[in-house]
């Protein structure tokens, strides 16, 4: 599994997300509740950021039609969405945020 340096701890505000790419791939990286999550970055019900959402009660929302994302297993927790959306390990040495994208074979 190949951790990506993708930004700072510091540079995280909480609660709100972070839009990076991990080798070429769109991913949200959220710092709330103590922890970090990798979600990615793209609602499995329409084709739009999630990292334009907004982030509560370690869900992130779809701002366009509203289903909301655990960001600890990907599942939507309401419609429209059906289908979850992969999370990413995470991290964390020093003040850099590291995430895998790759999964192990």
């Amino acid at each position: 599994m190949a951790f990506v340096r993708v930004c700072a701890l510091s540079e995280l505000e909480a609660d709100t997300p972070k839009r990076v790419e991990v080798d070429g791939t769109p991913v949200s990286v959220v710092h709330t509740e103590g922890e970090v999550y990798a979600i990615n970055d793209i609602c499995s019900h329409a084709n739009v950021s999630l990292s334009e959402g907004e982030v509560e009660d370690c869900a992130i929302e779809c701002w366009l039609h509203g289903s909301s994302f655990d960001l600890r297993t990907g599942k939507p927790s309401g419609l429209p969405a059906t289908r979850p959306v992969p999370v990413y390990p995470v991290k964390i040495e020093g003040d850099d945020v590291l995430v895998s994208v790759t999964q192990e074979s």
